[in-house]
């Protein structure tokens, strides 16, 4: 195993000491500990990073930080091939990658088929990169931030499962908004309608969904599960909701939808009456490690009628709940929902399995 203030001081020993990155559950560790340094970025999404940190070098000519799990390769596949290759501007940056997938460790259908594919990229990429799984495979990454510095490329390291040592004690964040999480799904749950769809983002919302269905014996409607792509639920649900007559309900989190905002305009701009979108507004990227997220001074009632929504509700405690979501389903409009929700309480939750029979249960009940 590897100390996290090893490998923090073996950056700090390169002179890199400028961080941007989006959380992730293998790298929760290190990111934490970031937690009050005044040069670290939480970035919208992993694109978003790699561009701050760019910039960061043409103001400091420092090498930058940039840390995501290996899933947020795609995201950061456009800054890092049209701006930051050698062969473009030649701008080095240090990826530290959660090896989410990794052929030596069983994960999910999702991990497994990015895990499989990550050392690929990245030669595909012609990024130099060192597998970390103990103290002596610093050594050699140290070599490689020093190439990235003196011949000005790209490197990484790659990060597996439980290869960082975990802390003694990792402040657990206060919930912002009092409201229990599974007292509104259970809620919701019992007052959608026959043949409603939900879809439902990636990390705990889709895996409490899926817990409450089984726990409350509710298999009257059939959802979908966004396992992956993180930001994109509000473009499925969308697409989905153009074809169907069937209402169908979005349920996305703050950290998804402020990965890619610009698809909440698109729905505002293309969906019809039968699209439902909930936010589960907790302030938190709460599966992968409790950090904060941007979500907390938004505006989401001025956001979403400037976005082309025509109505906006909020739930905000149990005061009225199954009023207030009635009221949201029923409306003959184009709505958005903002529900402020505690951190999910439920420990460990199932994560769905046999993805192929949840997708064809779900076009099944069309």
């Amino acid at each position: 195993m590897i100390k996290v203030k090893t490998l923090i001081n073996l950056l700090k020993k390169n002179k890199s000491d400028f961080y941007s990155g989006v959380p992730d559950s293998v790298l929760k560790e290190f990111s934490s500990s970031l937690k009050n340094n005044k040069k670290h970025i939480i970035a919208t999404n992993e694109g978003s990073a790699v561009s701050i940190g760019i910039g960061q070098y043409l103001s400091t000519k420092k090498v930058p930080i940039i840390y995501m799990q290996n899933s947020g390769l795609s995201n950061a596949l456009n800054p890092l091939i049209s701006i930051a290759h050698k062969e473009v501007y030649s701008i080095p940056l240090i990826l530290i990658i959660g090896w989410r997938g990794s052929p030596r460790i069983k994960d999910e259908p999702q991990h497994n088929v990015k895990g499989k594919i990550t050392e690929q990229l990245l030669k595909l990429l012609n990024i130099r990169y060192t597998i970390l799984r103990n103290n002596s495979d610093l050594k050699k990454f140290d070599k490689q931030i020093k190439i990235a510095k003196n011949k000005k490329q790209i490197v990484a390291c790659l990060i597996e499962q439980a290869t960082l040592e975990k802390r003694k004690s990792i402040p657990k964040k206060k919930d912002l908004y009092s409201l229990d999480k599974e007292i509104f799904f259970k809620t919701l749950l019992e007052n959608l309608q026959n043949k409603t769809k939900i879809i439902s983002s990636t990390g705990y919302n889709s895996r409490e969904l899926m817990y409450l269905r089984k726990k409350l014996r509710n298999y009257k409607n059939k959802d979908f599960y966004m396992v992956g792509g993180m930001g994109h639920t509000t473009s499925v649900a969308l697409g989905y909701s153009l074809s169907s007559k069937n209402k169908t309900v979005c349920i996305d989190g703050d950290g998804s939808l402020l990965m890619h905002l610009g698809s909440i305009k698109t729905a505002g701009t293309f969906a019809k009456k039968n699209f439902k979108y909930i936010l589960l507004n907790n302030n938190t990227h709460d599966s992968v490690g409790g950090q904060t997220t941007y979500s907390k001074n938004i505006d989401f009632r001025y956001m979403s009628k400037s976005f082309g929504f025509k109505e906006f509700h909020s739930i905000t405690d149990k005061k009225n709940l199954k009023q207030n979501i009635k009221k949201f389903l029923l409306s003959k409009n184009l709505c958005f929902l903002e529900v402020k929700v505690g951190n999910s309480k439920i420990k460990n939750l199932p994560r769905p399995t046999n993805l192929i029979k949840i997708k064809n249960q779900f076009i099944k009940n069309d």
